[in-house]
């Protein structure tokens, strides 16, 4: 099932996370932030853009979730976005099925483009982008330190609509969740 985080799923996301902070280089975060700090992030985000959880029989397997990517306001219309799945449930369909429903989300909020964030290589992650239709758009070089080494990162974007001219404002993800049509993608997402 694909619902909307809550500040409850904190824990578990944590433990998701936790492994790619202190092992992996999937993030350039070196310290663990913490459950509390998890919490907050959650809830922080959620009035702007979408945080979605894949749980099957109460346990939480993924969460996908958007964030600003950059604080200009000319950005408005660009998301950066950013998936997790439990090691024990990849390979499974699930980051397709819950990174779709987020791409979904932004689209109906009316943003036009998605950008994922990659440490290359990253073949894993850089053939699931390609899969949902990204494409390569740049690399950062040497961008990162971690784990005794320099890191590159590679950027891919995937539009999602064509962007207008002028723009109309992007739709708050508060908003968009109290709309009829939040539940039909929800429901199509299954």
């Amino acid at each position: 099932m694909i619902r909307i985080a809550t500040g409850a799923d904190a824990d578990a996301f944590h433990a998701i996370y936790a492994p790619h902070v202190l092992e992996g280089v999937a993030t350039f975060e070196t310290v663990l932030p913490g459950v509390e700090v998890m919490r907050e992030r959650v809830l922080g985000r959620l009035e702007q853009y979408p945080w979605l959880v894949w749980e099957e029989a109460g346990e939480v397997l993924a969460y996908a979730y958007a964030s600003r990517f950059r604080e200009r306001a000319a950005y408005d219309w660009i998301a950066e976005t950013s998936i997790y799945v439990r090691a024990d449930a990849q390979r499974r369909g699930i980051a397709r099925k819950l990174y779709g429903t987020l791409l979904d989300a932004l689209r109906l909020q009316g943003i036009c483009q998605a950008v994922g964030v990659i440490t290359l290589p990253g073949v894993t992650s850089v053939a699931a982008h390609e899969a949902m239709g990204f494409t390569p758009a740049g690399v950062w070089r040497q961008a990162g330190y971690k784990l005794g080494r320099w890191w590159d990162v590679g950027v891919w974007q995937k539009t999602l609509a064509e962007p207008a001219n002028p723009p109309v404002p992007v739709l708050r993800f508060r908003e968009l969740r109290e709309l009829p049509v939040w539940q039909t993608l929800l429901a199509r997402a299954g």
